[in-house]
């Protein structure tokens, strides 16, 4: 019986070791597989390191086998980035300070070089961007970079992608996010607005009064030569007041229409009585100057003996304008 049990347990020891050493197998295979297989997602590449040396070419997407210790892989994300300019404060061309951040997008386009060049891309992209935007920012003036922003922003990509171009990373786009100007300057820059808007319509209102006056002047040239349109004018005037029912009513009469009464009234004999017509009184003569008290002759404004006036015998008209006798003496 004890000569059957030794070799019964030998053989159940060398199973039992067997399957401790399969189960170490696969548990070491299992962990050299997990170690040396990698998956790579469709937006992104891997660099391919072999004893330290890079390989050419970037790997992926798919499954990429790659020897542990041996081989190391660095994955670079395809997608396009954004990376925040924190607010800078820049003084422009004409000595204002303001504050200004922005947003920057990049894409890396060689995987290789981006690793290679840089210690990190990211960051060296998000320096450039700052030290670029406060040097175009200062190159301009105020109010070119509030009216001209699109131009700035072409400026801002074009001197970024000059200096990450040789990292393997593309800037797509900048743009200029905030420009926040000082209290004062709103300030000023409100009032110059209200400035300008009154300037405006002053000069709108007085280009309408000027077309309105050639308008006038051709309209009255046109009544002038038909007066029978400036009558019938004067009549709907008349019955576009009568319109609104007021109680009074003052309506000039041109004597236009006066005249064309008299011609007419005339043309068919009627008697027109004549228009009495009192001319003017004539100037009055000057004070004649008194005579001397040695002088015995009579003057020409003497009156004559008996106290009769030598004009008495003169009508009105004669006398109109001369001067009443003195009275005489007592």
């Amino acid at each position: 019986m004890e000569s059957l049990v030794g070799p019964v347990l030998a053989a159940s020891g060398a199973v039992v070791g067997v399957i401790v050493a399969v189960l170490v197998v696969l548990f070491l295979g299992f962990i050299f597989l997990s170690s040396a297989i990698r998956v790579v997602t469709e937006y992104e590449r891997s660099v391919f390191f072999r004893l330290g040396h890079v390989r050419p070419e970037a790997k992926g997407p798919g499954v990429i086998f790659r020897f542990p210790i041996v081989d190391r892989l660095v994955k670079v994300t395809l997608r396009v980035e954004v990376v925040d300019i924190p607010p800078q404060a820049v003084i422009t061309k004409d000595n204002v300070t303001i504050s200004v951040d922005a947003v920057v997008y990049f894409q890396v386009v060689d995987p290789v070089q981006a690793v290679l060049g840089v210690d990190n891309f990211r960051f060296a992209s998000q320096r450039i961007a700052m030290t670029s935007l406060r040097s175009i920012i200062g190159r301009h003036e105020l109010d070119n970079l509030l009216a001209h922003r699109e131009d700035v922003n072409n400026e801002l990509r074009t001197v970024i992608a000059a200096s990450t171009g040789h990292w393997g990373v593309e800037v797509r786009q900048v743009e200029l996010r905030d420009i926040t100007l000082p209290p004062e300057l709103l300030r000023a820059m409100a009032r110059q607005a209200e400035a300008e808007r009154e300037r405006r319509a002053k000069v709108i209102a007085a280009t309408g009064e000027l077309e309105a006056s050639k308008e006038l002047s051709e309209a009255a040239a046109k009544l002038y030569e038909s007066p029978g349109a400036l009558q019938l004018r004067a009549l709907q005037t008349l019955a576009e007041v009568a319109s609104e029912h007021n109680s009074t009513l003052v309506f000039p009469i041109p004597i236009e229409l006066l005249s064309g009464f008299v011609t007419h009234g005339r043309a068919a004999g009627d008697s027109v009585p004549p228009v009495a017509v009192i001319p003017p009184a004539p100037p009055r003569p000057p004070a004649p100057v008194g005579r001397s008290s040695g002088s015995s002759q009579p003057g020409a404004g003497d009156p004559a003996p008996g106290g009769a006036s030598p004009s008495s015998g003169s009508s009105a008209e004669d006398l109109w304008g001369q001067e009443p006798p003195p009275p005489p003496s007592s």
